[in-house]
């Protein structure tokens, strides 16, 4: 629980148009879940899918709620197990337009410098990248995993203290017209978009519209801030029109391009890391990255952007991504103990998409295995590519070859159609769902083997990744790199 209060009683009332029923405790921390919700939170009984918060207000309180925020009309019955926040409304969700208004007041007592970051890939990386790396200049407040929708954004809002002095968002989408929202209520210093790739493409008409709706992002920054674009992404013009249209008042980009302002000259792959020489705003500055793969090189240079947009010590913020460590699922590395040796698991089954399952390959490609040891790739599905998705699969086959990948195992109907397209020397096995490739692959598993498990969220790839925990990871050797 923090020291310090989050939100006193009367900053909430004001804040949200409220009125707290029962005990006036003043809040530390705000959630949606009871299952990681510390003494002190604030609980907001938002509307999900498939449950409704409200149900969950008792267990809430239980566990030590500061108070709960309800809806107004289902407050007197709810106030009998604690304190409760009655909030105004009659929309489809009072709770979330109260969240979201709670934010809004966030963001208008702080004096942080606030960035917002969205891209089709890498997204997240580049967000707890930029987290590192100005954490140790100041005060730093980040969304929490992915919380980059109408939900995740305001409560990263509500949850930002008020002497912050740097905060981070990330912002995603799948559809037209979600971001601009989220930007605005952001209302970012500094906006960057990392790369525009044909993710969620089932919802959109083409690949230049997905831009346009990553462009949005500019549209909420401040008057006079500063928008950051990728220049190596080939719809480099068609978001400089957005950030040209937007309050910016400057414009940067990035990349390898011979006409980016934060450029790299050379990039130099290991098999844990990267060392990049690069050119910040006309500055050379050489610095080595503590996780592997040119797509995360590049995007280091967004993050100095960024770090030189907002003033922070250019040095500083390079010499620390040597300490940057993937996210868990973005591939995070952890030895598995078998018996005669050890072989390295790569996890990157957060999500997937052509472009970031063409970086995972490459990225596998550049680890060194032991003697006898094999590049073995478990895919699964990639969703949301509409009509296309069958090719798109077919069409990693070149990556995998270009990556020298030894063995496929793939999970999912679209995915076979990769494995089909393959050599029969590169198949391992191919399953309808996810859990049936555990035991095969933990067969075929030995030592000196580099496996890389990846798939869109919902072929739960994530299984695989955890049966290999299971039965292989040390514990004192859990989440070492590869060397």
């Amino acid at each position: 629980m923090a020291d310090t209060a989050l939100w006193t009683p009367d900053a909430l009332e004001a804040a949200t148009g409220g009125r707290l029923i029962g005990a006036r405790a003043s809040a530390t921390g705000a959630s949606i879940d009871t299952r990681t919700l510390a003494p002190g939170d604030l609980f907001f009984a938002v509307r999900g899918d498939a449950r409704d918060g409200h149900d969950f207000v008792p267990a809430a309180l239980a566990a030590g709620a500061a108070a709960a925020v309800v809806a107004q009309a289902r407050a007197e019955d709810l106030a009998a197990h604690g304190p409760v926040l009655a909030v105004p409304g009659e929309g489809a969700d009072p709770v979330l337009a109260a969240m979201t208004r709670l934010g809004a007041a966030a963001r208008a007592r702080t004096a942080a410098q606030v960035v917002a970051v969205t891209g089709s890939v890498g997204k997240t990386g580049t967000k707890e990248a930029l987290r590192h790396v100005l954490s140790g200049q100041g005060a730093t407040h980040a969304s929490a995993a992915s919380y980059n929708n109408h939900w995740g954004v305001p409560l990263t809002l509500a949850r930002m203290p008020e002497a912050t002095r740097y905060g981070v968002f990330e912002i995603g989408m799948n559809h037209a017209a979600e971001i601009l929202p989220l930007t605005r209520m952001v209302t970012p210093d500094v906006a960057l978009v990392v790369t525009v790739e044909p993710v969620h493409i089932e919802h959109f008409p083409s690949l230049s519209a997905i831009a346009d709706a990553k462009g949005e992002i500019f549209a909420g920054l401040k008057p006079g801030g500063v928008a950051v674009i990728n220049r190596d992404t080939p719809h480099f013009a068609r978001l400089l029109a957005h950030a040209q249209a937007s309050r910016a008042g400057r414009i940067v980009s990035f990349g390898e391009h011979p006409e980016a302002d934060v450029r790299a000259g050379r990039i130099v792959l290991r098999p844990d890391l990267s060392v990049v020489d690069a050119t910040v705003m006309g500055q050379p500055v050489t610095y080595q990255l503590g996780t592997a793969g040119r797509h995360t090189a590049l995007n280091s240079l967004g993050v100095l952007a960024v770090v030189h947009a907002l003033g922070g010590d250019l040095a500083r913020a390079a010499l620390s991504l040597a300490a940057l460590k993937p996210p868990v699922g973005r591939g995070e590395r952890t030895a598995l103990e078998l018996p005669g040796g050890t072989a390295w698991l790569v996890d990157e089954s957060y999500n997937a998409n052509p472009a970031s399952v063409r970086a995972a390959l490459a990225t596998l490609g550049g680890i060194e295995t032991g003697p006898r040891g094999r590049r073995i790739a478990v895919l699964g599905d990639m969703l949301e590519l509409g009509a296309a998705a069958a090719d798109l699969h077919r069409g990693l086959a070149g990556a995998v070859e270009a990556a020298g990948v030894d063995l496929v195992f793939a999970a999912g109907p679209l995915t076979r159609n990769l494995f089909e397209a393959l050599p029969v020397s590169r198949r391992g096995a191919v399953a309808d769902a996810s859990a049936e490739l555990v035991e095969p692959l933990l067969r075929a598993l030995r030592p000196g083997d580099a496996v890389m498990v990846k798939g869109s969220n919902g072929s739960r790839m994530g299984r695989i990744v955890e049966a290999l925990k299971a039965r292989y990871a040390a514990p004192t050797r859990r989440d070492a790199a590869a060397s």
